[in-house]
């Protein structure tokens, strides 16, 4: 391995697909040894009934040139979680990065849709995946990233603080779920900070998840003939994007200056210099408001 992560050991809760997947690979890229958890593994699936595995995304991570190890956690089980952190703990004896990117939510909420005609029990349980599952995760990990000064806790949620807070997210269980990540990185950064490690809340654009290119019905190599249905979809990016995004964070011997802030792959884009794999660099939360949501029609012209 080599890289500015070498000898740096994450954790990447949540990491079967989408925007864990991709970050647990770019931090393979930068040369760390990264956990990669999740419900779904060759020999068992979760209610997802989707072919992504855990086992695949180390593989991944090992590819791009770190170290890949999966480990098969439901992080609403507080003994497995533990369990998990026991095994860090014995095997590297340290952990530098957490990302929390526990969701498993797309098929519990439903758009728009107000709280006393949504379903209950899908609306609680999405609850419990979005949020409990992180509160549990810290619990049980912090203490291990603690034990080093300079640690990273990098909080996945869905909108920056600024645009959630002056806009309604799908329903109200989904807005619920997202504004909880963010104050759980602002609290977080309350906590961690003069401990001497780092929390933020750290939210992509609009991602181009393998659930998301099969509801286009496109491919990554051919995602461009989604935009005969959404001409705003231009504005996408690939989880590798946000990948780039925490590597980036967790190389910077300063990232304290952003302790508890909500950040964005096009914002951090900007800071430090990365693009997603085509070269772009897209900005899908200026976008959104300064474009789609302003009812103008689409033109990424320098948002990409």
């Amino acid at each position: 391995m080599s890289g500015p992560l070498e000898g740096k050991v994450a954790l990447v809760a949540g990491a079967t697909r989408g925007a864990g997947r991709g970050i647990a690979v770019e931090l393979g890229a930068a040369g760390a040894t990264v956990y990669v958890t999740g419900r779904s593994t060759r020999a068992r699936r979760s209610e997802y009934d989707r072919p992504e595995t855990i086992e695949d995304t180390a593989d991944l991570v090992t590819a791009a040139g770190g170290r890949g190890i999966a480990v098969p956690v439901d992080h609403l089980d507080r003994s497995a979680v533990r369990d998990l952190v026991t095994r860090i703990a014995d095997e590297q004896g340290r952990l530098d990065v957490l990302v929390n990117d526990i969701w498993g939510g797309e098929k519990l909420f439903e758009w728009n849709t107000p709280v006393w005609e949504h379903d209950l029990d899908n609306g609680l349980r999405l609850l419990r995946l979005a949020v409990e599952t992180h509160a549990v995760t810290s619990h049980c990990a912090l203490p291990l990233l603690l034990a080093r000064p300079g640690g990273l806790v990098v909080e996945v949620t869905d909108g920056t603080a600024d645009y959630n807070r002056d806009t309604y997210r799908v329903n109200f269980f989904y807005d619920l779920a997202k504004s909880s990540v963010l104050r759980m990185a602002f609290a977080l950064g309350h906590e961690l900070g003069p401990r001497g490690a780092t929390a933020v809340a750290l939210t992509p654009g609009w991602m181009r998840s393998e659930i998301m290119l099969e509801a286009y019905g496109v491919r990554e190599d051919d995602w461009r003939r989604a935009l005969e249905r959404e001409p705003h979809f231009a504005i996408s990016e690939t989880p590798r994007y946000t990948g780039r995004a925490v590597a980036a964070l967790a190389a910077d011997p300063d990232v304290s200056r952003f302790n508890g802030q909500s950040l964005s792959s096009g914002g951090l884009a900007r800071e430090y210099g990365f693009t997603d794999l085509d070269g772009s660099r897209p900005d899908a939360w200026r976008y959104l408001v300064e474009v789609q949501d302003a009812g103008k029609p689409a033109d990424t012209t320098g948002y990409r």
